[in-house]
């Protein structure tokens, strides 16, 4: 399953959009959030009351460098090579990236 990817500049966008992910029943083990650093996950995390959505945590392998632990975690999820790589220079850019796979919230988000 292809999930849901959506980039985001303003978190209270993204803490709103998790809001109507939790209304519509979405369950945190469908919910991924993605950033350049784990302090900045962890404040977002904490902001939702959505506890078990900080990706940024889980351990995948070593690796030498953030941008191919990234781009190895989209790929974990199903995200296709050219828009992982896209994904990975938002990140890059200090922009969040909320994947969720649970496919009932297409055209929600």
């Amino acid at each position: 399953m292809i999930p849901v990817v959506k980039a985001y500049t303003n978190e209270k966008d993204l803490e709103a959009d998790i809001n109507t992910l939790k209304d519509q029943g979405i369950s945190q083990k469908d919910i991924y959030i993605l950033t350049e650093n784990e302090a900045h996950t962890e404040r977002i995390v904490e902001e939702t009351e959505y506890k078990n959505i900080n990706y940024n945590r889980k351990s995948i392998g070593g690796f030498e460098y953030k941008e191919d632990e990234l781009l190895r975690k989209l790929e974990v999820l199903n995200v296709a090579k050219p828009e992982a790589e896209r994904y990975v220079e938002d990140i890059k850019q200090g922009k969040v990236i909320l994947i969720v796979t649970d496919q009932r919230i297409k055209g929600v988000l």
